[in-house]
Order: structure tokens, then sequence, then C-alpha cells
């Protein structure tokens, strides 16, 4: 599976190593391309998942910069209750908003 955004794959993992919660595909930390992933300070905190981290995709190449703003989102340390309601440990796992098209 692939997260692309743009003409950058984001993400690409094995079907079998993304975890589904409420729709969205999860990808594992060590699939991603950490050099177009950028911190954002947008707040959320989820009444079951916990706190999360959104993500701004950025890439520059010359003169041309383009971004997408909490493009992506990842609950960094999940409570223990949430990793058992989804019955696979996603800390640190990456979903994607609609800027990013995930695909087979």
């Amino acid at each position: 599976m692939r997260a692309l955004w743009r003409d950058h794959v984001v993400a690409e993992s094995p079907d079998d190593r993304i975890v589904m919660i409420e729709g969205n595909r999860y990808f594992p930390p060590d699939t991603l391309d950490r050099s177009l992933f950028h911190a954002s300070p947008t707040p959320y905190t989820c009444h079951w998942k916990g706190e999360a981290q959104y993500w701004t995709l950025r890439h520059s190449q010359g003169d041309v910069h383009d971004e997408a703003v909490d493009a992506a989102w990842s609950y960094p340390t999940p409570p223990h209750s949430a990793i058992d309601r989804v019955g696979a440990d996603f800390s640190g796992y990456v979903a994607f908003g609609e800027d990013v098209r995930v695909v087979a």
C-alpha cells in the first residue's frame, strides 16, 4: 500500500502492517519518507486515542515550495486501553487526510 502526495511516495507498506482505525489506514513509522514530514503545532486530543501529533508535508526544489498543512496525524503514545481496543500497538503510526491518496 502506498500513500501519495503530489508525485511523492510519502509512505509505503505491505498491507499486513497497516492498522485500520475508524476507516483510516495507519502506516508504520518506519515506512514513512521522514524528509517530507514536519511537526505541526495543531493541538488535538481524541477521547479514546489520546493526544495527536499533526504533520505538515513539505517539499522544496529550487525556488518551488509546496506544502500540505496538517495532512497527516499520529498518536505517539496512545493509552493501553486504545491499543487493546484496536488490537494492535499503533504508537507513532501515521494516517493521512484528503491531500494524500492511499492506493493498493
